[in-house]
């Protein structure tokens, strides 16, 4: 029998901001609130506030959908449409959503859209999942911003201004027009100072990782953390409230010594430290989670967690240069890295964070995380010395989570990370 889940105190005040934020949406026809309907990476959240508008992200509900066992029969809904099995599963549980009455993840039903505003980073998946979703929601204006993609590994000035440009001309002018609005650069202005708390914050909370034991996992946990700050908190004080008291929370842990929390309690000895590439599996969290646990297998760093912003590189959002800080977070994003930044980045993390191994789940339907992840592994495993390994799932679809063949090669890879640590010991026996 599983133990009840256990939840930090953090877990409880996301769920309560969450939860106030999905009560709102569902009373948008009572308050004459607007929507707007956009995506996690690169996501223009300050710009949406400084409107007065709501957001509404399409990923973030297909995952909740899938964590509650509800994505499987979305995603059979949209192929019945025509969407073929090899379409990103988040689109098709997404419209499958949709077409069995839009309900949200709290039980209240999402209002459509009033605005699509498609900021795009790095994933072509964004474009056609918008063409859907003006397929379904006709007369809905669309606002797109084209994000540069970093292919010599660096941002210049004049993508900088292509980005303002863009923001200018065709964002906020729709904006303005849906909201009833106007632009307020000193009310932008803001609400990017708290953006800038948060993330500041949300970097030293990442940073305990390095600890030992680390005392949180920064994969199956962190996917928690980043929840606020990704899904439409960043640039609130309640954020800010929320990483003060969850950084406050962590400092005490590593103050007593205490490994993270799992769904089964305190992780009592940590035997692994790991770097992982790739999204998590969502339809059977706690069981992959609990894969990783039961073998004391910590995550001390991981990709996904940066899919809403490269923060522990450097970048914050800038109050002096608004609408210019929002164009830089857009193209700051790990999926609109190249492959070599991307390489250079997994291993900054493997180095500094002192990881044993590193591990890529590569997600069947998600070509912006899986293209490139073999050469990754290849290229860290003959520059560091490093032992990989490679597993394979889906985001939210239940047919491609095989429980059995993930748990085999992950039982291989532990008892490979447990033999270099034999051998380890043993030479600094010798040396000694």
């Amino acid at each position: 029998m599983s133990k009840e889940v256990v939840k930090e105190k953090s877990m409880v005040l996301q769920k309560e901001m969450l939860g106030k934020h999905f009560i709102e949406l569902s009373r948008t026809h009572e308050t004459g609130k607007k929507v707007v309907y956009t995506f996690v990476p690169g996501n223009l959240s300050e710009l949406i506030l400084a409107f007065g508008m709501l957001p509404v992200y399409p990923e973030i509900n297909a995952l909740q959908s899938g964590m509650r066992k509800k994505s499987g029969s979305f995603i059979r809904e949209a192929e019945k449409m025509g969407h073929s099995e090899d379409v990103c599963t988040y689109v098709k549980c997404d419209i499958g959503m949709m077409l069995n009455g839009n309900i949200g993840p709290t039980g209240e039903k999402l209002p459509p859209p009033d605005l699509l505003l498609l900021s795009y980073t790095g994933c072509f998946t964004f474009m056609k999942w918008f063409e859907s979703l003006e397929r379904l929601y006709p007369g809905v204006p669309v606002a797109m911003l084209h994000t540069p993609y970093q292919e010599n590994g660096e941002m210049t000035e004049e993508m900088t201004n292509y980005m303002v440009e863009q923001l200018k001309q065709e964002v906020i002018p729709k904006m303005e027009m849906v909201s009833g609005n106007k632009y307020d650069e000193s009310k932008l202005a803001g609400i990017l100072e708290n953006s800038a708390k948060a993330e500041d914050l949300i970097v030293k909370i990442f940073s305990t990782t390095k600890n030992r034991p680390s005392p949180i996992d920064a994969y199956f946990a962190g996917v928690y953390y980043i929840g606020p700050i990704n899904s439409g908190f960043r640039g609130t004080p309640e954020a800010v409230t929320y990483y003060e008291a969850l950084y406050e929370e962590i400092l005490e842990r590593v103050r007593l010594g205490l490994g993270p929390i799992t769904p089964e309690g305190e992780m009592e000895e940590e035997r692994f430290r790991l770097v992982v590439e790739g999204p998590p599996n969502w339809t059977s969290f706690r069981e992959f989670w609990k894969l990783f646990y039961d073998m004391g297998a910590v995550v001390v760093a991981s990709s996904y967690t940066k899919v809403g912003g490269m923060h522990d590189l450097g970048f914050r959002h800038d109050p002096a240069q608004p609408l210019a800080s929002l164009g830089k977070y857009c193209m700051n994003c790990y999926t609109n890295l190249n492959l070599p930044q991307r390489i250079d980045l997994l291993a900054k993390y493997i180095t500094e964070y002192h990881a044993d191994g590193f591990l890529v789940n590569s997600i069947k339907s998600c070509n912006s995380f899986s293209a490139g992840q073999l050469l990754m592994m290849r290229q860290l495993e003959e520059r560091l010395g490093i032992p990989v390994s490679f597993i394979e799932s889906d985001l939210v679809d239940p047919r491609y989570f095989s429980y059995s063949n993930i748990k085999n090669r992950l039982d291989s890879f532990f008892q490979m990370l447990d033999q270099r640590k034999i051998i380890k010991g043993q030479m600094e026996e010798t040396t000694a």
